[in-house]
């Protein structure tokens, strides 16, 4: 647990950081600067204390902070100490002396006591490479570039790509599912198939949202095609779990996400691993699969929310919906439902029958 937690922090720090150093941001607008000014520059940011214990010499500024008089400022050698809320650059010129024995795989003077004051201290480091124009931030010993917006947007577009590809898969998938369970057809192969493809598309907008938090300011456009690829997914996939796991609850279906989001997804298409998150130890590829319906019934106008897992408690599945629903309508208004004739004319009408 100890080790899980470090890792959640570092990770928690290093995404801070990402921010902090964003398109968009004072301290991103001075390290800009500073590459197009063909300088470098070392800037550590916060745990000022231990930084400023760590080093000697230079100049006491105690000066507000503002873009512009960063990049003067690194037109000095040594490196710049900034306050942890950026109000305030407290040293100029200031020379660091971490110690030499700190571990550390880092090439070139200025990246090697960036990457071990990071180590020493809790401080947002900053390295800007002189000859190779690039900026690298440090969090505990561990260095990230910077990519740049074009760079970034590069990936966007490749991203982009395959994810409006595999929505549109989905959603064919989605279509024939809802037929297949009206007919009472689905087998844990279509299942697995869809749970793929489900899982594939949220891996993509992972990367998508880590990539929109590089780009700061610069990601407004791309987190809206982000919402059109997975705005309304999160529900239907709960829904579609909840559907088919031998236990229906919300709290089950939770766990079975995050169960799925820590297995790779080659594992993932594979029909007996998805057998055993539902919590199926005896299906086979062919085995059909009965779903309670909560996933269709949502998708129907007339069911309001909370009504559809009243039908379910009602009935059972969505079969036995079917069956009953012709000869039996008013027994939906108990659920209620306030028109049973049009929830019916709905669902035959996915199915593709008439009522």
């Amino acid at each position: 647990m100890l080790d899980k937690h470090t890792t959640n922090a570092s990770d928690q720090r290093i995404d801070e950081a990402i921010r902090m150093t964003a398109p968009g941001t004072a301290l991103r607008h001075a390290l800009d600067m500073i590459i197009a000014g063909h300088m470098g520059a070392l800037i550590c940011v916060g745990d000022e204390d231990n930084v400023i214990a760590a080093g000697n010499d230079g100049f006491p500024l105690n000066i507000s902070f503002t873009a512009n008089r960063l990049f003067e400022l690194s037109k000095m050698d040594g490196a710049i100490v900034i306050d942890g809320r950026l109000n305030q650059i407290l040293r100029a010129n200031y020379h660091l002396n971490p110690d030499p024995g700190l571990p550390t795989s880092e090439t070139g003077m200025r990246h090697r006591t960036a990457a071990r004051m990071s180590l020493l201290t809790q401080a947002l480091v900053i390295s800007v490479s002189e000859r190779r124009q690039v900026v690298n931030i440090f969090i505990g010993g561990k260095g990230i570039q910077l990519k740049t917006v074009t760079e970034l947007m590069s990936s966007v577009n490749q991203l982009v790509v395959a994810m409006q590809s595999t929505r549109q898969t989905l959603d064919s998938r989605l279509r024939r599912l809802t037929t297949l369970e009206l007919e009472n057809q689905v087998t844990l192969a279509d299942l697995t198939e869809i749970f793929y493809l489900f899982e594939v598309l949220t891996t993509a907008g992972e990367e998508l949202d880590r990539i929109i938090m590089q780009l700061g300011s610069e990601g407004r456009t791309v987190y809206m095609q982000r919402e059109e690829f997975l705005g309304d997914l999160d529900d239907e996939y709960t829904l579609m779990i909840r559907d088919y796991a031998s236990d229906s609850s919300e709290e089950n279906a939770a766990a079975i996400r995050r169960a799925l989001d820590d297995t790779a997804n080659s594992q993932v298409h594979k029909a007996v691993n998805i057998a055993r998150l539902l919590g199926y130890d005896d299906c086979r590829e062919d085995t059909v699969m009965t779903p309670l319906g909560l996933r269709t019934l949502s998708n129907v106008s007339v069911v309001r929310e909370g009504v559809a897992d009243r039908i379910v408690d009602e009935y059972g599945s969505l079969q036995d919906l079917i069956d009953d629903i012709g000869e039996n309508p008013e027994r939906l208004e108990e659920t209620g439902v306030r028109n049973p004739s049009i929830l019916a004319d709905s669902l035959y009408r996915m199915w593709g029958k008439r009522s």
